[in-house]
């Protein structure tokens, strides 16, 4: 099997997972489905950048080797520090800031 080969198997292995844990997530009363509403978002970036992913042969070899290797990077991405809340905040600044540059704008143009 070439490393393309492998590394289509291995997405498909992934989204056939994400497919069960969807269906999963589903059958769950509301709040539970909200509960795991992160849980399931960051599965799907790993589903859609697994796509688009060219991995080295032995990485690709090794995630087949897991019976669930979706779950199994997800794990290991929930237990790494992301800055997520610092990209937030720097986004509301930033977004705030061209609000007040706007405003500074339209008070020149009318003559303020």
């Amino acid at each position: 099997m070439t490393g393309e080969e492998l590394q289509a198997k291995l997405y498909q292995r992934m989204t056939a997972e994400q497919e069960q844990y969807r269906n999963w997530l589903l059958g769950q009363p509301p709040a539970d489905i909200l509960n795991h509403a992160a849980e399931y978002t960051v599965r799907e970036d790993i589903v859609m950048e697994m796509s688009a992913l060219e991995l080295p042969e032995a990485h690709t070899r090794a995630l087949l080797k897991s019976k669930t290797p979706l779950a199994d990077v997800y794990k290991e991405w929930n237990k790494t520090e992301t800055h997520h809340m610092e990209d937030l905040r720097d986004v509301i600044e930033a977004r705030a800031d061209a609000i007040i540059q706007a405003e500074k704008e339209k008070g020149q143009r009318e003559g303020r």
